[in-house]
């Protein structure tokens, strides 16, 4: 299959895929999957409904025919989908994949984990830490998990060659915002990557309200009172996250303001939820089934077609329409789209 861009309504081009890979979690951050809707009863995909890894790499094989240069493994938790490093390898190997990169919480990356994931052919990964204080840190993920734990996930992901380490810290108000500086602390001059990201308005299920997001201007007004910061262009068309540069080198951070600052104009994004449905906005309210053609004989070039019908007809822009109307809307949870 030749290689041939697509692009949607608004000219935006398909450069990035993020594939989830179950929609399962061994966390319960209250902002992402709250226990009281995620629970004991609540009911998970079952094995067969699940993409295999030959399902995913046909399918990831047809977007990089489509433009997409960059695909990043998500969940849920990705690293509870067993021999995950064999679906690395397998992406890997595919013609024109420039990228593989994955967010994790952190919990099962242990070194041995780490090199398996580096050997397979994994460039980047991004690990989810909300806070350095035990007490908070476990208050979010509601599980009782040490953020010693994820530090050491950090050290294992560093000593295995995946850097720099991006450290991904959601900001709630009255929850964790007075660590933004103790994060950055930490961070300065390790060589990994710290990002805030504004707490978002994803699914339907977290609570959200605007009065509990921590804007962007107040989080590197934050840092750049305590180290002066200033910004830097973005590494490529599309890049979500706003970048600064601490004045005296000791590195940079992000910070993903999708709220206050929309990006939805060089928005390059699609997600794969784990049972194949397409969603072309992280705030979507209906998704694109691949499923039914993988598994009903459709071939790569019809598959592919479908692939710019649906990019073709996208209009997605939710973050700069925000409004009290579109909040209420049922959209896609996060622990299913992955982010």
């Amino acid at each position: 299959m030749s290689l041939s861009t697509i692009t949607d309504t608004l000219n935006r081009p398909l450069r990035d895929l993020r594939i989830s890979v179950t929609d399962r979690c061994n966390f319960r951050c209250t902002y992402c999957m709250p226990k009281e809707i995620f629970g004991r009863d609540y009911v998970f995909l079952a094995r067969d409904e699940l993409l295999s890894f030959e399902e995913i790499t046909r399918l990831t094989r047809i977007f990089v025919a489509s433009g997409v240069e960059k695909v990043r493994l998500t969940g849920g938790e990705p690293l509870l989908r067993r021999d995950i490093e064999k679906l690395v390898a397998m992406l890997a190997d595919i013609d024109g994949m420039h990228d593989i990169a994955m967010t994790t919480n952190g919990s099962l990356l242990t070194p041995a984990m780490a090199g398996k994931l580096k050997d397979a052919g994994l460039k980047r990964i991004t690990v989810s830490l909300d806070s350095l204080d035990d007490e908070t840190f476990k208050s979010l993920n509601d599980v009782d998990f040490p953020a010693s734990k994820v530090l050491d996930a950090i050290d294992a992901a560093a000593n295995a060659g995946l850097t720099p380490v991006k450290v991904d810290m959601v900001v709630k108000r009255g929850v964790n915002d007075n660590d933004v500086v103790d994060m950055a602390r930490h961070f300065r001059g390790s060589g990994h990557i710290l990002r805030f990201i504004e707490y978002m308005d994803v699914g339907t299920t977290n609570g959200w309200r605007m009065d509990d997001v921590v804007s962007a201007r107040e989080i590197a007004d934050q840092i750049n009172a305590e180290w002066p910061i200033e910004p830097v262009e973005a590494n490529y068309f599309g890049e979500v996250a706003e970048r600064y540069r601490y004045v005296d080198g000791a590195g940079e951070i992000g910070i993903i303001a999708s709220v206050t600052i929309p990006f939805c104009a060089a928005c390059t994004r699609s997600r794969l939820t784990a049972d194949g449905q397409l969603f072309t906005c992280l705030f979507g309210v209906h998704g694109h089934d691949f499923r039914a053609p993988l598994r009903s004989g459709a071939s790569d070039q019809d598959i592919g077609a479908f692939l710019g019908r649906v990019w073709g007809q996208r209009t997605d822009r939710y973050s700069e329409v925000r409004s009290e109307d579109t909040i209420k809307l049922e959209k896609v949870e996060m622990s299913r789209i992955g982010g």
